[in-house]
């Protein structure tokens, strides 16, 4: 019989730019926040980290990324000699993949406490536009004129011309593309997309860990500078640092902690994965694949879910993740968000940390940010913008590019213990 998950202890740094901070000095940071999270007097009793990054590579370090980044801690006896460290990529799905592997070596029996760890630079003081490249690389960089006479092609249907610029990343092209289409088949609107952008901003403004803690109107996301049109700057999740953790154990290893341990444990009720592909323009995407199962293994349905964190990396995002999360049909997103039914007080609150567009989205950590808030919020943690009586949390997070869809998207399912 598989062994149940529980996460006892998560941290999140800020998210900001943080060109005094290297990758050392955040999974640091990020690992001893978590450890003391879960209350653990002894570190040493973690059996392995799954670490999480995508552009070290950038900076010098391409491979064994995390190995190198847990050198001090393993030399200070903060974590346990000899235990492995295990590299994790999956572009912007990165720290859930990462949580995944924590997971499933619990599950499989073969460890009592792990640890997942997502840490990420992205922003260059000395040449801040040099690392936009770096997020086109999510695509197929073996053939890409596939992919790009794909968007082509889409952009000709469409009006709209399918040309990427240096001066931003192309993820936003191809998000601008996807938007677009949405709005000509289902009739989803520039409105509705600000109302889902300015609900997240102003739930940033009450997270202190947000890289952007200011409040929005619908009226002042529209009328911010355009990027890859529908899509607004306030649309699009900026460029940022950070690292976040979370600590996992075995229903054995629970019982035997102290009680204000077990009473802020947080239960994972399922964990699933699900690949990209070259799809239909009216087929559900991958988060789709991935949400149905969760809600299988997990004995669930969408209506159980109080409190949600998606991948906007751009707001038009949480319309289509509403979506394929099942809260509402097809092609309603765009009402359903702008009618206030992913409010704090709405049918399933949506995005409490700010969202990617507000809370930032230093991608090998985004996951595991996400898993922090609603971690915090089942918690009952989370202060002006806490969920009244949330018991599951959902957590849908996508990476990479393979047409119209990611190439990866984890989906989780948490319960409060």
């Amino acid at each position: 019989m598989a062994e149940a998950v529980y996460i006892i202890g998560t941290y999140s740094t800020p998210f900001r730019r943080w060109p005094d901070k290297g990758f050392k000095q955040l999974t640091r940071e990020a690992y001893l926040g978590a450890v003391r999270d879960a209350g653990l007097g002894d570190p040493q009793v973690i059996e392995a980290a799954w670490f999480g990054n995508c552009v070290m590579h950038y900076w010098g370090q391409p491979l064994v990324r995390g190995n190198v980044s847990f050198i001090p801690l393993v030399r200070e006896g903060l974590f346990r000699d000899r235990a492995p460290v295990v590299n994790v990529e999956g572009a912007c799905a990165t720290g859930s993949l990462a949580l995944s592997g924590a997971y499933k070596e619990i599950r499989a029996g073969d460890a009592e406490v792990t640890i997942a760890v997502g840490v990420e630079k992205l922003y260059d003081e000395a040449n801040p536009a040099a690392i936009l490249p770096e997020f086109g690389k999510g695509a197929d960089q073996l053939d890409p004129q596939e992919w790009l006479e794909h968007y082509k092609q889409i952009g000709e249907r469409l009006g709209q011309p399918f040309d990427p610029s240096p001066d931003r990343s192309v993820a936003m092209d191809t998000y601008s593309m996807q938007a677009r289409l949405h709005m000509k088949l289902y009739g989803t609107t520039r409105e509705q997309i600000a109302a889902a952008c300015a609900k997240s901003h102003t739930y940033g403004s009450l997270n202190p860990l947000a890289q952007y803690r200011f409040a929005m109107t619908p009226q002042q996301v529209l009328a911010d500078r355009m990027v890859s049109d529908p899509l607004t700057r306030a649309m699009c999740a900026p460029v940022g640092d950070g690292a976040a953790a979370a600590v996992l154990c075995s229903e054995r290893f629970l019982a035997s902690q102290l009680p204000e341990v077990r009473e802020r444990a947080v239960k994972i009720r399922a964990l699933t994965l699900s690949g990209g592909k070259y799809r239909g323009e009216r087929e559900p995407g991958l988060s789709r694949a991935a949400a149905d199962r969760a809600y299988e293994l997990a004995g669930l349905a969408p209506a159980d879910v109080d409190v949600a964190e998606v991948h906007d990396a751009t707001s038009f995002c949480e319309i289509y993740q509403t979506e394929m999360m099942r809260f509402c049909p097809e092609g309603e997103g765009g009402p359903f968000v702008a009618s206030g039914a992913t409010a704090v007080d709405g049918a399933v609150a949506v995005n409490t940390s700010g969202g990617l567009v507000s809370k930032g989205h230093p991608i090998g950590a985004t996951g595991l940010s996400m898993c922090h808030e609603l971690v915090t919020q089942l918690r009952g943690e989370a202060g002006e913008r806490q969920v009244r009586d949330a018991r599951i949390g959902l957590q849908q997070n996508g990476g990479g590019i393979i047409g119209l869809e990611e190439a990866v998207s984890a989906v989780a399912i948490y319960e409060r213990a």
